[in-house]
């Protein structure tokens, strides 16, 4: 093979390779962005459907609902959608659910959790106390 014929080809395996990376990380962008349109624009619309499916009334007094995006934590990306449920004033404050995630090796177990949190700033997680997550919502991109 030629010096020409090998500069070609590892030039033709670079550029798909970067291609490959490139495209993997704009699905990922496209995924969160699609997430955070998708409960942005029609969160409402996906509460009053998560109600309806799980029979709960919108607004009652001790309680009201509510869908915001999943962010995991680590990577700050959303990663979801869930409806949160709680005392009005408390469902009010939160504005996405954090996901921790965990795994016991010994007993070969993976663990997660949702923390209901005010903002959508990971880095420092402020709880909600007093809500908790009533359903999830698969996004499919």
């Amino acid at each position: 093979m030629t010096r020409r014929k090998k500069v070609v080809a590892i030039s033709l395996a670079l550029t798909l390779l970067m291609g490959t990376v490139v495209s993997a990380q704009f699905g990922d962008l496209l995924k969160g962005g699609g997430i955070a349109f998708l409960v942005s624009k029609f969160g409402k619309d996906i509460n009053k459907a998560v109600n309806k499916l799980t029979k709960t009334e919108d607004r009652a007094e001790t309680y009201a609902t509510k869908v915001v995006p999943i962010i995991s934590v680590g990577s700050g990306k959303e990663a979801g959608a869930c409806q949160i449920m709680g005392a009005p004033e408390a469902v009010d404050k939160v504005q996405s659910v954090a996901q921790l995630e965990g795994k016991v090796s010994i007993l070969n177990v993976r663990m997660r959790g949702l923390i209901p949190i005010e903002g959508k700033d990971v880095s420092h997680l402020k709880r909600v106390v007093g809500v908790g997550v009533s359903g999830l919502i698969d996004v499919k991109l």
